[in-house]
């Protein structure tokens, strides 16, 4: 098993949305009722994701198993933070969103982390309270749990932060 990680490009949305349609049962079947409801998300919100060079696919075997979105600060919903801190408020970071796999491809988070903190070692992540899968795989990451966001839509997520230590 081979995987790479690459940019997405707009021939791989097809794929991108099977996986999403993938990552969005998962979710269902751990209890997770309510996240990525109503469409989301979309074409649209990958195709920002993409022009804003910050869609990313994993492939394995030739075939795509993995998508994440990797942007850079600041992320405007990470302004306040309720409940808690952040570990550092001051660095530049990058904020994962959007996180999903089919479900034969174990180990995506990993692969994720260890892409991203070859690129930035200040990364912010968030996830639903009702996403059991996310939080445990995000703070067997080594990430710290810092308190509550809302997105603009006013729904509240879980933040975490970590801070890979520079050599």
């Amino acid at each position: 098993m081979s995987r790479t990680i690459r940019k997405a490009i707009a021939t791989d949305m097809d794929a991108i949305m099977l996986v999403m349609d993938a990552a969005k049962k998962i979710m269902r079947q751990s209890g997770n009722m309510s996240q990525w409801g109503d469409g989301y998300p979309s074409e649209a919100v990958i195709t920002a994701d993409m022009e804003k060079s910050g869609g990313f696919v994993i492939v394995e075997d030739g075939g795509i198993v993995g998508y994440f979105a990797f942007l850079p600060s600041p992320e405007p919903t990470y302004d306040k933070i309720y409940e808690g801190q952040w570990i550092d408020d001051e660095t530049p970071y990058h904020v994962v969103h959007r996180i999903a796999s089919l479900p034969s491809a174990h180990r995506i988070f990993s692969n994720i982390m260890d892409f991203c903190f070859m690129h930035d070692s200040n990364i912010r992540i968030d996830t639903h309270r009702d996403n059991t899968i996310m939080q445990h795989v995000i703070m067997k990451y080594g990430f710290t749990y810092c308190g509550i966001i809302y997105l603009l839509s006013g729904d509240e997520r879980l933040a975490y932060q970590k801070m890979k230590d520079e050599e």
